[in-house]
């Protein structure tokens, strides 16, 4: 059975059983702590654990995944052998308090043997050693003697909350391979690979480690399909199946070169890396130099070197994006409908990782004669990252095939270094305030400035040190136990005005930052000030509504570029001023001088309307629930800040903003530009300096 035929034949058989048919989640979890889709269950964590409710009792799917990050990655391993994959799809069947273990297990022995057809004295199976209930039901329905295994048929969320039981099947590849059953010191072999894996959720483990029953069990299984193709096909390597040979034989038209015993490495990688890229690409992931975005590079460079070591120059996984398409587009619709944005993503980052290549190697090549032990030393393999932006993997890779390593504790000296340089460059007298032992400052005013807030002074900083007091002249830095300051935060810079104490200005306050909670007023003293004193706060009211103006014509910049361009467009970074809008941007090419216009008038037409912007706090499940934009790099507490304009824009936000949107009066989008590969900026004036 072929690929589509396999997905079919799954979803067909589990539908007539009852199940609801959905398709496959976004590779970008709601999940902040995965950077991908790792497994099937991760669309139906919250369900699974009992935090959301189940739209149906039970349900099938195929779920796209990849697993090249964190705790989950594979990606060193693909190429060198014929069963791992960064993008890989898990077939499954869920039951959500319905069906249990006799049902799940009858099922997946009737889909093997009478659907797939595999021979059934081929099949071994393995249960849990505490689980005499699936023990009794294989030997029930087969007349099989389950292998009972203690830790890799246990399945759990955590050291606590829901876990349980597990029953996996395996299959007899020949008695030709190497390997032992499940459970024996070769299983490793080869002979018996494991194909299918029923886990039986019917405990909640308490922070005691007791195992206490849960009211409703749930079934949660996972089939590889790459896996399952090389079964049925009678291949010992996934990428001998059809799908990857389709892929293989398009990899050969573009390149010119035949798949070798010498080369085979370099077709695995290509494949396997071109659907991770395509896929991610296509469900929004932007190539970029942090997060998911980051990995997406690093895999589109490790397949872009593949291709030179097969001689090829120039662009290679835009070119083989069609043939993803045909091999996988009827299952996958959303490749053909984001084709254009894709390939056009790719191939700008094949155009800067050519040039960069070419640069690196030429260092690279300077620097192999001078090797005499086998090993680079870090601060060069540090060189090629820093200047060039070579990943220590990517080194590693290319040096590989010489018999040559990398000194990784060197180049990670090298690289703390410049951390630390960055640190002292960026963060001024930050790291002064980091070593002091003060309470975060009260700023609960800050959204509704109270003019006679009064406040005691907690520290004073001059000149790099801490003093008791100082005079009047003095360039200053002061912290205060409450203030109604907005320090510098989430892209919005902070306030400006003064500091009074007994009705007359003592500190003329320039800029707010904000130092882990402790809110930080910087300016010149018109008095001298000491530490204890008791001192009044004022921000200068019409620099914060300019800014409340800006930040909220922010949110409206979005909300247009992602109607005009696409809905996959991102935030990735800003900066909100009273004089000007700094907004990045996730987009892989410049926008038209039409598409700036339309955003332009979307957001003018938005700000017209005179829509109400609503300031809300609320829990944040219940943010998410609305459905509140959030940035990715951003870690939110339990209580967060939603502002909602009108219909247009809802995002989690602790900045400042204006109460409708005619108070921004109108917006001018000033330039747009490039960045970085994939990242835009939009610079926008607001208010009268719009006008």
């Amino acid at each position: 059975m072929k690929y589509n035929e396999i997905r079919k034949a799954f979803l067909d058989y589990f539908e007539s059983h009852g199940h609801k048919i959905v398709p496959s989640a976004s590779l970008i979890p709601n999940d902040p702590t995965l950077l991908f889709t790792v497994a099937g269950m991760v669309p139906w964590k919250g369900i699974l654990q009992g935090t959301e409710p189940a739209f149906a009792p039970r349900v099938a799917d195929v779920q796209k995944c990849i697993r090249a990050g964190g705790k989950h990655n594979d990606l060193e391993d693909v190429g060198f052998d014929g069963r791992h994959h960064t993008f890989f799809e898990m077939m499954g069947n869920w039951s959500f308090g319905d069906y249990f273990k006799e049902e799940a297990i009858a099922m997946s022995w009737e889909l093997l043997t009478r659907v797939f057809n595999l021979d059934p004295n081929r099949i071994v199976v393995t249960t849990h050693i505490s689980d005499d209930d699936a023990t009794a039901i294989w030997k029930k329905i087969t007349g099989k003697d389950a292998i009972r295994l203690d830790k890799d048929n246990w399945w759990s969320a955590g050291d606590t909350g829901p876990c349980g039981p597990c029953t996996e099947m395996h299959y007899d590849m020949g008695a030709d391979l190497p390997g032992g059953l499940p459970g024996s010191p070769d299983e490793d072999g080869g002979r018996y690979v494991e194909m299918w894996n029923d886990v039986f959720m019917q405990y909640d483990r308490d922070a005691n480690g007791n195992l206490n029953p849960l009211p409703k069990h749930n079934v949660d299984t996972g089939s590889g399909l790459e896996r399952m193709a090389a079964i049925l096909q009678g291949k010992t390597d996934n990428y001998d199946t059809d799908l990857f040979v389709a892929l293989k034989r398009a990899v050969s038209d573009v390149t010119g070169v035949r798949e070798t015993p010498d080369n085979v490495t370099s077709f695995k990688v290509i494949t396997d890396h071109l659907r991770a890229v395509g896929f991610a690409i296509a469900d929004g992931v932007i190539p970029s130099n942090t997060d998911r975005g980051y990995v997406i590079r690093r895999i589109l460079r490790r397949a872009m070197r593949h291709g030179q070591m097969l001689g090829h120059r120039g662009a290679l996984l835009s070119k083989l994006y069609p043939a993803l398409i045909a091999t996988m587009g009827d299952a996958y619709p959303e490749l053909a409908a984001n084709e254009k944005r894709v390939v056009e993503t790719i191939e700008n980052e094949e155009n800067a990782f050519a040039d960069m290549l070419q640069n690196g190697m030429k260092l690279l090549d300077a620097e192999l004669p001078k090797i005499n032990n086998g090993v680079l030393p870090g601060d060069v393999a540090f060189k090629l990252f820093d200047t060039y932006g070579f990943p220590l993997d990517l080194t590693q890779m290319i040096l590989r095939d010489k018999n040559i390593s990398v000194d990784v504790a060197a180049f990670e000296k090298c690289m703390t270094e410049q951390k630390e340089r960055s640190r002292a460059d960026t963060r001024g007298t930050r790291i002064f305030w980091e070593s002091q032992d003060l309470p975060a400052t009260d700023d609960s005013a800050k959204y509704a400035p109270d003019a006679n807030l009064q406040s005691t002074v907690l520290a004073i900083l001059r000149g790099g040190e801490f003093v008791k007091s100082a005079n009047a002249g003095d360039e200053v830095e002061i912290a205060l136990d409450k203030t109604n300051f907005y320090g510098t935060q989430g892209g919005q810079v902070g306030d400006s005005g003064t500091i009074l104490r007994d009705g007359a200005p003592v500190m003329n306050v320039a800029e707010t930052n904000r130092v882990d909670g402790v809110v930080v007023h910087k300016g010149v003293l018109s008095a001298d000030i000491s530490v204890g004193d008791t001192v009044t706060t004022q921000i200068n009211e019409s620099v914060r509504a300019q800014t409340a103006r800006a930040h909220t014509a922010t949110h409206l910049l979005q909300a247009a570029l992602q109607r005009v361009l696409n809905e996959d467009v991102e935030q990735r970074g800003s900066k909100v001023s009273p004089d000007s809008v700094r907004f990045d941007f996730s987009f892989g090419r410049a926008m038209t001088a039409e598409e700036k216009t339309a955003v332009e008038n979307l957001v003018n037409e938005w700000i017209a309307a005179d829509m109400p912007v609503l300031h809300e706090e609320m829990s944040l499940d219940d943010a998410k629930a609305r459905g509140a934009m959030a940035l990715f790099s951003e870690k939110y507490g339990e209580r967060v800040r939603v502002i909602t304009a009108g219909d247009v824009s809802c995002e989690l936000c602790g900045g400042t903003h204006v109460y409708h949107t005619g108070e921004i009066i109108k917006a001018k989008i000033n330039k747009e530009k490039s960045i970085s590969s994939g990242i835009r900026r939009i610079t926008m004036s607001v208010g009268t300096l719009a006008e």
